[in-house]
């Protein structure tokens, strides 16, 4: 169901912890098989618990819990604002609005073309800089409708390399 080297990978995120103590391996574990996969179907759940020699319930507790795994397909780009307090008190909803009418999608929804998975998640750790969101591996600050709509333009353009 996975490939060697996220199998390898897991092993690795496996051997920093002892041997009673598997379930600390969960978080990554879960990474690497989304990575791979995409999004964290049930079965691919059940089979990261049976690598970790976890019952299946303890990795749909952690898959279920945490925003940034995937249950369903997601867009090629997943825009997760904060909308937490301080996100929240500097326009988050705003934000939302904003990114949901220009892409005509609603939080957790996905644009029919698959590019891009709108989400509303917990704090993203950026507070002086709200509101915020992220992008992959970046994080977006500051944000106006401005330069959400000139993110989107170089999105749809074809650019991954967007700051």
């Amino acid at each position: 169901m996975l490939s060697e080297k996220s199998l390898k990978a897991i092993a690795f995120e496996r051997s920093k912890y002892p041997q009673e103590e598997a379930r600390s391996a969960l978080l990554a574990a879960l990474r690497i098989a989304q990575e791979e996969q995409g999004y964290l179907r049930d079965e691919l759940i059940e089979y990261v618990a049976e690598i970790l020699g976890l019952p299946a319930i303890q990795a749909f507790e952690v898959a279920t819990f945490y925003t940034m795994y995937d249950l369903k397909p997601v867009g090629r780009h997943k825009l997760c604002v904060c909308g937490s307090v301080s996100c929240f008190l500097n326009g988050s909803d705003q934000i939302i609005g904003h990114l949901s009418k220009t892409l005509g999608i609603g939080p957790g929804e996905t644009t029919a073309d698959g590019l891009f998975t709108l989400q509303e998640v917990e704090c993203l750790g950026a507070c002086k800089d709200a509101p915020m969101m992220q992008l992959g591996d970046r994080y977006y600050e500051n944000l106006t409708p401005e330069s959400l709509d000139a993110l989107i333009a170089q999105l749809r353009g074809g650019s991954e390399d967007v700051r």
